[in-house]
C-alpha cells in the first residue's frame, strides 16, 4: 500500500490520516467521470466539508497524489464547477494509490 502524504497545521497522522484517506477515495468516486461538479455537489456527493473537499481537490493537483489536471470554469453566480481532465492526466488515480 502507498502511503499518502498528507499535511497541514493541524495534521496528526494518527488522527487524520485514516479520515483524509477516506475523504480522498470519496473525493475520487464523484470526479473521476469527469463530469463538471459545483464544490457544494461535491462536498454533499462525497459527505465531506466543502473546505475539506476543496482542499482534496488541491491534493489531486500534487505530485505526490498523482498530478491530476483539475479543470476549473466559472459560473455566471461567481463560483466554479470542477471537473478531472480524463484526457490530459497521465495515469488513473487506482494505480497510483492502493485505497486497502
Amino acid at each position: 500500500m502507498q502511503n499518502l502524504r498528507f499535511d497541514g497545521d493541524d495534521y496528526k497522522h494518527n488522527r487524520d490520516s485514516n479520515r483524509l484517506t477516506g475523504q480522498l477515495s470519496r473525493i475520487w468516486d464523484v470526479i473521476k467521470d469527469g463530469k463538471w461538479v459545483t464544490l457544494e455537489e461535491l462536498a454533499t456527493k462525497s459527505d465531506s466539508p466543502a473546505a475539506s473537499a476543496s482542499a482534496q481537490l488541491r491534493n489531486l493537483r500534487k505530485e505526490r497524489f498523482g498530478s491530476h489536471i483539475i479543470d476549473r470554469k466559472r459560473m455566471p453566480n461567481g463560483g466554479y464547477k470542477y471537473r478531472l481532465n480524463n484526457k490530459h492526466n497521465k495515469f488513473k488515480i487506482e494505480e497510483h494509490i492502493d485505497w486497502s
